[in-house]
């Protein structure tokens, strides 16, 4: 890997922000009232955050911004669109990578009638990829509650392994639940991108 003449450092940004269904975009403002009602479903919420709280819709927005204003280094936010029909499907996160660590932790929202489509998969590689690539990071996290059996197969096939649990850190329906960590590290990404050529 590596850029070797301009036309090849067109081609890595041509593609470093496209998967293969998906690509990464900034948010914008007419993006915020499917993230918001995403966001608040308290069926999906259950899969994403550690308590269930709606909240106003103007605070969530505030969140999306935030989270996609892309101004600190470390810290990224981007839309998912389809990328064939342009149509807004989730959102994505890496924050958190400081020197010397290099250590970021990615989250994944995918609106509930996209998923089981692919765009969650295409979504993780593609900004684990960015992350690796363009972020200079040596390690990616991923957070998920125990039961989510279908994030957490999802992740594997994205190529991050489950190296730790924190026990009952999650309380859920009266009952305590685990939340495993999962991770890949460069060099995993690097093995694993020279297999596919």
């Amino acid at each position: 890997m590596g850029i070797g003449d301009d036309s090849e450092a067109r081609a890595y940004g041509a593609g470093l922000l496209a998967g293969d269904r998906i690509r990464l975009r900034a948010l914008e403002e007419h993006d915020l009232p499917a993230l918001v009602g995403w966001w608040r479903s308290p069926e999906w919420a259950v899969l994403q955050q550690l308590i269930v709280t709606p909240r106003p819709s103007g605070a969530v927005e505030e969140q999306f911004r935030l989270w996609s204003r892309n101004e600190k280094a470390g810290e990224v936010g981007f839309c998912v669109v389809d990328k064939a029909s342009d149509e807004l499907v989730g959102h994505v996160t890496l924050y958190g990578a400081t020197l010397p660590a290099r250590s970021g932790t990615l989250t994944v929202m995918i609106g509930g009638e996209f998923v089981g489509r692919g765009y969650g998969l295409d979504a993780v590689r593609t900004l684990t990829a960015y992350g690796f690539r363009e972020m200079g990071l040596n390690r990616i996290e991923i957070g998920v509650m125990a039961f989510n059996l279908r994030a957490r197969a999802v992740y594997r096939k994205a190529g991050y392994v489950e190296e730790g649990v924190r026990r009952e850190a999650v309380f859920h329906d009266g009952a305590f639940h685990d939340h495993v960590i999962m991770s890949t590290l460069a060099s995993e990404w690097r093995a694993a991108s020279v297999q596919v050529r």
